[in-house]
């Protein structure tokens, strides 16, 4: 594969969870989160995008690497950590959320909700950097 290849292949692996997290998170938004099946299906949901994005990050960072560009390959490293550290940080915060709903405090969904938009606008934040950056990236051999 060509050097403007590898890049755009990573690219690729990269912002297919990340598009599609940012299409389907938004959903959630027309529900109430008081509801448990669907709360438990928001918290699944963040947790699939935690796993996918921690194992694309770090196949990205490997095949940057290999391709000799150390630059492109901290950056991917950068989202890769975010996913392993924020996951648990952040399943952290779901999960107690959740249990405080459980347990009968009516602001709970609130603090989840803002847990959820917390969640959607960090991750396209990181979608928009790596948009972004697929014009350095792609070209920098």
């Amino acid at each position: 594969m060509t050097p403007d290849a590898v890049a755009v292949a990573v690219m690729v692996i990269l912002l297919f969870p990340m598009g599609y997290f940012t299409l389907a998170s938004p959903a959630f938004l027309l529900v109430k989160l008081d509801i448990q099946p669907v709360a438990q299906l928001l918290r699944g949901m963040f947790n699939a995008h935690f796993l996918v994005m921690r194992v694309a990050g770090i196949i990205g960072t490997v095949i940057l690497l290999l391709d000799g560009r150390l630059l492109a390959a901290m950056g991917v490293g950068v989202l890769a950590a975010l996913a392993i550290w924020g996951r648990r940080w952040f399943m952290q915060r779901m999960d107690d959320q959740l249990s405080a709903r459980d347990a009968g405090d009516t602001e709970a969904p609130r603090r989840l909700r803002r847990l959820h938009w917390s969640g959607m606008l960090g991750n396209a934040a990181l979608l928009v950097a790596l948009v972004a950056s697929i014009p350095y990236i792609a070209t920098a051999a």
